[in-house]
């Protein structure tokens, strides 16, 4: 087994708040004798104050709803919503996987080509356009006030910005 250790000279900072995280599971399998068994794994999760770990794990259950940072604009994979200012939208099934794809990864890039394949599948035939005119129908449902939170990046694809609004100057000039 190997394991990374920081360079000496690297500052490690502590967490902040330690009293609000709590062990989910200190189950440690015991298959010394077997040399054959594969090592054990270890992750930590961090979850928000008030969420119970267990239910993120669980199939039999709805997971909890997504809400970016801004909480303008919520996504419900589990009832398969998304509100806009508390308003819920009307998308279509391929409207709603891309918008969530996006809101699930605010500032982050995503090309043309990385959404045909998330959103309508590696076996998709098309282009790019495909992916233009569905953001096109998506700004026009997230209305002028939140059309620009799905930002182009020239030549490239298309972001999700959680803070970004209409400027009133935009607006007045007739841009979106």
């Amino acid at each position: 087994m190997t394991t990374a250790l920081p360079h000496p000279a690297a500052s490690l900072r502590p967490l902040p708040d330690t009293r609000h995280l709590h062990l989910v599971a200190d189950g440690v399998r015991h298959d010394a004798e077997d040399p054959a068994s594969p090592p054990l794994v270890g992750y930590l999760l961090l979850v928000p104050q008030g969420t119970d770990p267990l239910d993120l794990f669980a199939k039999d259950r709805p997971r909890p709803e997504f809400r970016p940072a801004d909480d303008a604009v919520r996504i419900d994979t589990a009832r398969r919503t998304a509100e806009v200012d508390g308003r819920e939208l009307d998308l279509t099934y391929l409207e709603f996987e891309l918008l969530a794809h996006l809101v699930r990864r605010p500032h982050l890039v995503q090309s043309r080509e990385t959404l045909v394949a998330a959103v309508w599948g590696y076996d998709h035939v098309g282009d790019g356009r495909t992916v233009d005119v569905h953001v096109a129908r998506l700004r026009r449902k997230l209305g002028a006030a939140h059309r620009r939170r799905i930002v182009t990046v020239r030549s490239i694809g298309y972001k999700y910005v959680p803070d970004q609004q209409e400027s009133p100057h935009a607006a007045a000039r007739g841009r979106s």
